[in-house]
Protein backbone atom coordinates (compact mmCIF):
# COMPACT_ATOMS: atom_id res chain seq x y z
CA UNK A 1 0.00 0.00 0.00
CA UNK A 2 1.07 3.54 -0.74
CA UNK A 3 2.07 5.98 1.91
CA UNK A 4 1.11 9.19 1.92
CA UNK A 5 3.94 11.39 1.29
CA UNK A 6 4.34 15.32 1.76
CA UNK A 7 7.08 18.09 0.98
CA UNK A 8 9.26 19.99 3.59
CA UNK A 9 11.11 22.71 3.02
CA UNK A 10 14.23 23.07 5.30
CA UNK A 11 15.83 26.55 5.45
CA UNK A 12 19.15 26.18 7.10
CA UNK A 13 21.27 29.77 8.64
CA UNK A 14 24.43 30.72 10.45
CA UNK A 15 28.31 29.96 10.51
CA UNK A 16 29.06 27.56 8.03
CA UNK A 17 31.52 24.79 8.51
CA UNK A 18 32.82 21.95 6.88
CA UNK A 19 30.86 18.76 7.06
CA UNK A 20 27.13 20.66 7.88
CA UNK A 21 25.54 19.43 4.70
CA UNK A 22 27.01 16.28 5.58
CA UNK A 23 25.17 15.51 8.70
CA UNK A 24 21.93 17.07 8.02
CA UNK A 25 21.83 14.58 4.34
CA UNK A 26 22.46 11.67 6.50
CA UNK A 27 19.82 12.44 8.85
CA UNK A 28 17.11 12.49 5.95
CA UNK A 29 18.93 9.80 3.62
CA UNK A 30 18.09 7.87 6.97
CA UNK A 31 14.35 8.25 6.27
CA UNK A 32 14.91 8.13 2.45
CA UNK A 33 13.42 11.26 2.16
CA UNK A 34 13.56 12.61 -2.26
CA UNK A 35 15.55 15.70 -2.51
CA UNK A 36 13.39 17.93 -5.15
CA UNK A 37 15.66 20.92 -5.00
CA UNK A 38 18.88 22.27 -2.63
CA UNK A 39 20.83 25.75 -3.29
CA UNK A 40 23.13 27.22 -0.65
CA UNK A 41 24.82 30.43 -0.59
CA UNK A 42 27.94 31.35 1.74
CA UNK A 43 28.42 35.57 2.41
CA UNK A 44 31.04 36.13 4.58
CA UNK A 45 31.40 32.67 6.02
CA UNK A 46 27.31 32.87 6.84
CA UNK A 47 25.69 30.24 5.71
CA UNK A 48 21.72 30.03 4.24
CA UNK A 49 21.06 26.59 2.80
CA UNK A 50 17.91 25.58 1.47
CA UNK A 51 16.23 21.80 0.60
CA UNK A 52 12.79 20.69 -0.55
CA UNK A 53 12.42 17.37 0.33
CA UNK A 54 9.28 15.06 -0.04
CA UNK A 55 9.04 12.17 2.56
CA UNK A 56 6.47 9.86 3.82
CA UNK A 57 4.23 11.38 6.51
CA UNK A 58 4.74 8.81 9.24
CA UNK A 59 8.63 9.90 9.14
CA UNK A 60 8.01 13.59 8.88
CA UNK A 61 7.99 14.79 12.24
CA UNK A 62 11.19 12.45 13.25
CA UNK A 63 12.80 14.05 10.37
CA UNK A 64 12.53 17.06 11.39
CA UNK A 65 12.95 16.01 15.44
CA UNK A 66 16.37 14.81 14.69
CA UNK A 67 17.17 17.96 12.03
CA UNK A 68 16.96 20.47 15.19
CA UNK A 69 18.87 18.36 17.21
CA UNK A 70 21.83 18.29 14.91
CA UNK A 71 21.29 21.78 13.73
CA UNK A 72 21.59 22.87 17.67
CA UNK A 73 24.32 20.65 18.32
CA UNK A 74 25.97 22.22 15.17
CA UNK A 75 24.80 25.91 16.54
CA UNK A 76 22.78 27.02 13.36
CA UNK A 77 19.53 28.11 12.62
CA UNK A 78 16.85 25.88 11.40
CA UNK A 79 13.13 26.08 9.90
CA UNK A 80 10.50 23.92 8.59
CA UNK A 81 7.81 25.25 6.04
CA UNK A 82 5.48 22.62 4.56
CA UNK A 83 4.72 22.53 0.42
CA UNK A 84 1.41 21.23 -0.76
CA UNK A 85 1.20 19.74 -4.25
CA UNK A 86 -0.13 22.49 -5.52
CA UNK A 87 2.21 24.91 -4.50
CA UNK A 88 4.93 22.59 -5.72
CA UNK A 89 3.53 21.86 -9.17
CA UNK A 90 2.56 25.92 -9.66
CA UNK A 91 6.61 26.36 -8.50
CA UNK A 92 7.88 23.54 -10.81
CA UNK A 93 5.82 24.69 -13.42
CA UNK A 94 7.79 28.20 -13.68
CA UNK A 95 10.84 26.55 -14.38
CA UNK A 96 10.34 25.49 -17.83
CA UNK A 97 10.79 29.71 -18.36
CA UNK A 98 12.95 31.40 -20.43
CA UNK A 99 16.48 32.39 -18.18
CA UNK A 100 18.47 35.27 -18.85
CA UNK A 101 22.33 36.48 -17.69
CA UNK A 102 22.08 39.62 -16.39
CA UNK A 103 25.73 40.70 -15.63
CA UNK A 104 26.43 44.35 -14.26
CA UNK A 105 30.10 45.74 -13.63
CA UNK A 106 31.75 48.52 -12.35
CA UNK A 107 34.71 49.95 -10.52
CA UNK A 108 32.66 49.54 -7.36
CA UNK A 109 29.04 48.43 -7.28
CA UNK A 110 26.53 50.20 -4.85
CA UNK A 111 23.24 49.74 -3.07
CA UNK A 112 22.35 52.44 -5.04
CA UNK A 113 23.35 51.18 -8.33
CA UNK A 114 22.19 47.54 -7.68
CA UNK A 115 18.61 49.19 -6.55
CA UNK A 116 18.48 50.64 -9.92
CA UNK A 117 19.41 47.15 -11.96
CA UNK A 118 16.97 45.46 -10.09
CA UNK A 119 14.21 48.02 -10.18
CA UNK A 120 14.61 47.40 -13.81
CA UNK A 121 14.06 42.95 -13.64
CA UNK A 122 11.32 43.84 -11.65
CA UNK A 123 9.16 46.46 -13.91
CA UNK A 124 9.98 43.85 -16.74
CA UNK A 125 8.00 40.96 -14.50
CA UNK A 126 11.24 39.28 -14.06
CA UNK A 127 12.20 37.24 -11.04
CA UNK A 128 16.46 36.75 -9.74
CA UNK A 129 16.70 32.99 -8.82
CA UNK A 130 20.21 33.78 -7.67
CA UNK A 131 23.17 36.04 -7.30
CA UNK A 132 26.38 35.62 -7.83
CA UNK A 133 30.03 38.15 -7.05
CA UNK A 134 32.40 37.02 -10.09
CA UNK A 135 35.21 39.31 -8.60
CA UNK A 136 37.35 38.87 -6.36
CA UNK A 137 36.74 40.65 -2.86
CA UNK A 138 37.48 44.46 -2.22
CA UNK A 139 40.01 45.39 0.32
CA UNK A 140 38.61 48.08 3.05
CA UNK A 141 42.03 48.67 4.14
CA UNK A 142 43.97 49.21 0.77
CA UNK A 143 41.30 50.30 -1.51
CA UNK A 144 43.38 50.64 -4.75
CA UNK A 145 43.57 47.23 -5.13
CA UNK A 146 41.49 44.97 -6.97
CA UNK A 147 39.19 48.27 -8.13
CA UNK A 148 36.63 46.04 -10.12
CA UNK A 149 33.23 44.94 -8.73
CA UNK A 150 31.11 42.63 -10.86
CA UNK A 151 27.59 41.27 -9.76
CA UNK A 152 25.55 38.08 -12.30
CA UNK A 153 21.92 37.73 -11.54
CA UNK A 154 20.26 34.76 -12.80
CA UNK A 155 16.62 35.89 -13.92
CA UNK A 156 13.88 33.60 -14.81
CA UNK A 157 10.73 34.69 -16.64
CA UNK A 158 10.01 36.56 -20.11
CA UNK A 159 10.50 40.44 -20.24
CA UNK A 160 7.97 41.92 -21.10
CA UNK A 161 9.91 44.55 -23.84
CA UNK A 162 13.15 42.84 -24.37
CA UNK A 163 14.75 45.93 -26.35
CA UNK A 164 13.43 48.45 -24.29
CA UNK A 165 14.81 46.68 -20.80
CA UNK A 166 18.11 46.69 -22.98
CA UNK A 167 18.23 50.00 -23.88
CA UNK A 168 17.21 51.11 -20.28
CA UNK A 169 20.40 49.59 -19.17
CA UNK A 170 22.01 51.01 -21.49
CA UNK A 171 21.31 54.20 -20.28
CA UNK A 172 21.37 53.57 -16.39
CA UNK A 173 25.36 52.45 -17.59
CA UNK A 174 25.92 56.37 -18.68
CA UNK A 175 24.20 57.50 -15.93
CA UNK A 176 25.29 56.10 -12.85
CA UNK A 177 28.88 54.70 -13.75
CA UNK A 178 28.26 50.67 -14.63
CA UNK A 179 27.81 48.71 -17.15
CA UNK A 180 25.19 45.43 -18.43
CA UNK A 181 25.37 42.83 -20.71
CA UNK A 182 21.92 41.08 -20.41
CA UNK A 183 22.29 37.71 -22.22
CA UNK A 184 19.62 34.63 -22.71
CA UNK A 185 21.14 31.96 -20.33
CA UNK A 186 21.46 29.12 -23.30
CA UNK A 187 23.95 26.66 -24.47
CA UNK A 188 25.65 29.21 -26.83
CA UNK A 189 26.33 31.47 -23.92
CA UNK A 190 28.25 28.94 -22.49
CA UNK A 191 30.35 27.98 -25.46
CA UNK A 192 31.74 30.98 -26.89
CA UNK A 193 34.64 29.95 -29.64
CA UNK A 194 36.07 33.16 -31.67
CA UNK A 195 36.46 36.28 -31.02
CA UNK A 196 36.92 39.35 -33.10
CA UNK A 197 38.98 42.87 -31.78
CA UNK A 198 38.93 46.25 -33.37
CA UNK A 199 42.46 47.22 -32.88
CA UNK A 200 42.76 51.20 -32.85
CA UNK A 201 40.93 52.84 -30.04
CA UNK A 202 40.04 48.83 -28.48
CA UNK A 203 43.04 46.73 -28.30
CA UNK A 204 45.80 49.71 -28.21
CA UNK A 205 44.93 53.36 -26.60
CA UNK A 206 45.60 55.30 -29.83
CA UNK A 207 44.68 55.80 -33.30
CA UNK A 208 47.79 54.22 -35.50
CA UNK A 209 46.74 56.80 -38.49
CA UNK A 210 46.77 59.77 -36.45
CA UNK A 211 50.49 58.71 -35.03
CA UNK A 212 51.73 58.47 -38.21
CA UNK A 213 49.98 61.64 -39.68
CA UNK A 214 52.08 63.31 -36.73
CA UNK A 215 55.07 62.23 -37.86
CA UNK A 216 54.15 63.79 -41.14
CA UNK A 217 53.33 66.34 -40.33
CA UNK A 218 49.35 66.38 -40.86
CA UNK A 219 48.10 65.26 -37.24
CA UNK A 220 45.59 67.99 -37.02
CA UNK A 221 44.08 67.08 -40.41
CA UNK A 222 43.80 63.66 -40.22
CA UNK A 223 42.38 63.76 -36.53
CA UNK A 224 39.90 66.07 -37.67
CA UNK A 225 38.44 63.26 -40.60
CA UNK A 226 39.05 60.17 -38.10
CA UNK A 227 36.22 62.05 -35.82
CA UNK A 228 34.17 62.04 -38.36
CA UNK A 229 34.37 58.68 -39.27
CA UNK A 230 34.17 57.22 -36.24
CA UNK A 231 30.91 59.49 -35.02
CA UNK A 232 29.48 58.01 -38.68
CA UNK A 233 29.04 61.64 -40.11
CA UNK A 234 30.98 60.41 -43.04
CA UNK A 235 31.73 57.43 -45.32
CA UNK A 236 34.21 55.41 -44.03
CA UNK A 237 35.84 54.71 -47.55
CA UNK A 238 36.43 58.21 -48.29
CA UNK A 239 37.43 58.91 -44.50
CA UNK A 240 40.29 56.77 -45.19
CA UNK A 241 41.28 57.43 -48.52
CA UNK A 242 42.12 61.14 -47.72
CA UNK A 243 43.46 60.45 -44.35
CA UNK A 244 45.97 58.15 -46.47
CA UNK A 245 47.11 60.57 -49.24
CA UNK A 246 48.16 62.81 -45.95
CA UNK A 247 50.60 60.47 -45.14
CA UNK A 248 52.29 60.54 -48.56
CA UNK A 249 56.44 60.82 -48.25
CA UNK A 250 56.40 59.57 -44.48
CA UNK A 251 59.46 56.72 -43.91
CA UNK A 252 58.55 53.29 -43.41
CA UNK A 253 61.36 53.28 -40.67
CA UNK A 254 58.65 55.28 -38.40
CA UNK A 255 55.98 52.46 -38.45
CA UNK A 256 58.34 50.13 -36.19
CA UNK A 257 58.72 53.00 -33.45
CA UNK A 258 55.16 53.28 -33.61
CA UNK A 259 54.44 49.77 -33.01
CA UNK A 260 57.10 49.26 -30.42
CA UNK A 261 55.59 52.00 -28.19
CA UNK A 262 51.55 51.20 -28.63
CA UNK A 263 49.64 52.21 -25.41
CA UNK A 264 48.62 48.77 -24.87
CA UNK A 265 44.71 48.97 -23.29
CA UNK A 266 44.02 48.09 -19.85
CA UNK A 267 43.40 44.32 -19.33
CA UNK A 268 44.55 43.18 -22.48
CA UNK A 269 47.41 41.12 -21.35
CA UNK A 270 44.70 39.39 -18.49
CA UNK A 271 42.10 38.81 -21.31
CA UNK A 272 44.19 37.58 -24.46
CA UNK A 273 46.02 35.04 -21.86
CA UNK A 274 42.53 33.43 -20.57
CA UNK A 275 41.72 33.23 -24.04
CA UNK A 276 44.29 31.58 -24.97
CA UNK A 277 44.76 28.81 -22.45
CA UNK A 278 40.82 28.25 -22.67
CA UNK A 279 41.24 27.43 -26.97
CA UNK A 280 39.15 30.63 -28.21
CA UNK A 281 40.12 31.78 -31.75
CA UNK A 282 41.19 35.41 -31.70
CA UNK A 283 40.76 37.83 -34.31
CA UNK A 284 41.71 41.16 -35.21
CA UNK A 285 39.34 42.94 -37.87
CA UNK A 286 40.59 46.69 -38.10
CA UNK A 287 40.07 49.27 -40.16
CA UNK A 288 43.90 50.15 -39.07
CA UNK A 289 46.79 48.92 -40.76
CA UNK A 290 48.34 45.47 -40.95
CA UNK A 291 51.82 46.40 -39.70
CA UNK A 292 50.83 47.06 -36.55
CA UNK A 293 47.85 44.34 -36.39
CA UNK A 294 50.93 41.79 -37.30
CA UNK A 295 52.81 43.20 -34.18
CA UNK A 296 50.09 42.34 -31.99
CA UNK A 297 49.43 39.08 -33.29
CA UNK A 298 52.99 38.02 -32.64
CA UNK A 299 53.00 38.99 -29.40
CA UNK A 300 49.83 37.48 -27.97
CA UNK A 301 49.47 34.58 -30.32
CA UNK A 302 46.34 36.02 -32.30
CA UNK A 303 45.09 33.77 -34.80
CA UNK A 304 43.80 36.22 -37.57
CA UNK A 305 44.32 39.48 -38.53
CA UNK A 306 42.71 41.33 -41.57
CA UNK A 307 43.78 44.90 -41.86
CA UNK A 308 44.53 47.79 -44.76
CA UNK A 309 47.60 47.04 -46.30
CA UNK A 310 49.33 50.74 -47.00
CA UNK A 311 51.54 50.71 -50.43
CA UNK A 312 55.61 51.43 -49.81
CA UNK A 313 57.14 52.96 -52.75
CA UNK A 314 60.81 51.65 -54.28
CA UNK A 315 62.56 54.34 -51.77
CA UNK A 316 61.23 53.12 -48.78
CA UNK A 317 58.00 55.86 -48.49
CA UNK A 318 54.42 55.44 -48.10
CA UNK A 319 52.86 56.58 -51.55
CA UNK A 320 49.80 57.94 -49.85
CA UNK A 321 48.00 54.92 -51.12
CA UNK A 322 46.92 51.38 -50.27
CA UNK A 323 46.82 48.00 -51.59
CA UNK A 324 43.58 45.53 -51.87
CA UNK A 325 40.10 46.20 -50.76
CA UNK A 326 39.46 48.66 -47.47
CA UNK A 327 38.29 46.43 -44.76
CA UNK A 328 35.31 49.05 -43.30
CA UNK A 329 32.61 48.08 -41.37
CA UNK A 330 30.47 45.93 -44.42
CA UNK A 331 33.89 43.81 -44.76
CA UNK A 332 34.54 43.57 -40.97
CA UNK A 333 31.00 41.83 -40.60
CA UNK A 334 31.86 39.65 -43.56
CA UNK A 335 35.01 38.45 -42.42
CA UNK A 336 33.70 37.56 -38.52
CA UNK A 337 30.84 35.41 -40.82
CA UNK A 338 33.75 33.75 -42.99
CA UNK A 339 36.13 33.35 -39.87
CA UNK A 340 33.18 31.65 -37.97
CA UNK A 341 32.57 28.94 -40.97
CA UNK A 342 36.13 28.33 -41.34
CA UNK A 343 36.48 27.32 -37.75
CA UNK A 344 33.39 26.06 -37.83
CA UNK A 345 31.51 27.95 -34.96
CA UNK A 346 28.10 29.12 -34.79
CA UNK A 347 27.18 32.79 -35.36
CA UNK A 348 25.77 32.05 -31.54
CA UNK A 349 29.11 31.36 -30.09
CA UNK A 350 31.21 34.58 -31.69
CA UNK A 351 32.13 37.85 -29.70
CA UNK A 352 32.86 41.06 -31.40
CA UNK A 353 34.35 44.15 -29.68
CA UNK A 354 34.87 47.79 -31.13
CA UNK A 355 34.24 51.56 -30.08
CA UNK A 356 33.42 52.63 -33.57
CA UNK A 357 30.96 53.40 -35.88
CA UNK A 358 32.68 51.10 -38.19
CA UNK A 359 32.20 48.33 -35.49
CA UNK A 360 28.62 48.31 -35.97
CA UNK A 361 28.00 45.69 -38.09
CA UNK A 362 29.84 43.17 -37.02
CA UNK A 363 28.62 43.60 -33.25
CA UNK A 364 25.11 43.29 -34.44
CA UNK A 365 26.36 39.63 -36.34
CA UNK A 366 28.10 38.48 -33.25
CA UNK A 367 26.40 36.38 -30.55
CA UNK A 368 28.03 38.84 -27.89
CA UNK A 369 28.40 42.66 -29.41
CA UNK A 370 30.03 44.44 -26.85
CA UNK A 371 30.82 48.26 -27.13
CA UNK A 372 34.13 48.96 -25.46
CA UNK A 373 34.79 52.57 -24.25
CA UNK A 374 32.66 53.69 -27.74
CA UNK A 375 31.03 56.51 -28.83
CA UNK A 376 28.24 57.63 -27.97
CA UNK A 377 26.33 56.62 -31.29
CA UNK A 378 27.79 53.04 -31.10
CA UNK A 379 27.00 52.59 -27.42
CA UNK A 380 23.23 53.60 -28.07
CA UNK A 381 22.68 51.07 -30.93
CA UNK A 382 24.93 48.43 -29.12
CA UNK A 383 23.26 46.12 -26.82
CA UNK A 384 26.24 45.50 -24.11
CA UNK A 385 28.71 48.20 -23.54
CA UNK A 386 31.97 48.40 -20.86
CA UNK A 387 32.94 51.35 -20.42
CA UNK A 388 34.04 51.43 -16.39
CA UNK A 389 36.73 48.48 -16.66
CA UNK A 390 39.88 47.45 -19.14
CA UNK A 391 39.05 45.05 -21.46
CA UNK A 392 39.52 41.91 -18.97
CA UNK A 393 35.78 42.84 -18.52
CA UNK A 394 34.81 40.69 -21.38
CA UNK A 395 35.69 37.88 -18.98
CA UNK A 396 32.64 38.55 -16.24
CA UNK A 397 30.44 38.58 -19.99
CA UNK A 398 31.58 34.95 -20.18
CA UNK A 399 30.98 33.82 -16.81
CA UNK A 400 34.32 33.84 -15.92
CA UNK A 401 35.19 34.52 -11.98
CA UNK A 402 38.42 35.53 -10.66
CA UNK A 403 38.84 32.57 -8.11
CA UNK A 404 38.89 30.27 -11.37
CA UNK A 405 41.77 31.99 -13.26
CA UNK A 406 44.27 31.28 -10.30
CA UNK A 407 47.60 33.98 -11.00
CA UNK A 408 45.41 34.91 -14.07
CA UNK A 409 42.66 36.57 -12.28
CA UNK A 410 44.77 38.90 -10.17
CA UNK A 411 45.50 42.46 -11.07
Amino acid sequence: METNKEQILVRITGKDRTGLTASVMQILSRHDAQILDIGQADIHSTLCLGILIRIDESHSGQVMKELLFKATELGVNIGFEPVSDDEYEEWAGRQGKHRYILTVIGRSLSARQIQAAADVVADEDLNIDSIKRLTGRLSVKHPEKNVRACIEFSLRGTPKDKNAMQARLMALSSEMGMDFSLQKDDMYRRMRRLICFDMDSTLIQTECIDELAERAGAGAQVRAITEQAMRGEIDFKESFTRRVALLKGLDVSVMQEIAEHLPITEGTDRLMSVLKTCGYKIAILSGGFTYFGEYLQRRYGIDYVYANELEIGEDGKLTGRYVGEIVDGRRKADLLKLIAQSEKVNLAQTIAVGDGANDLPMLSEAGLGIAFHAKPRVVESAKQSISTLGLDGILYFLGFKDSHLGEQGRL
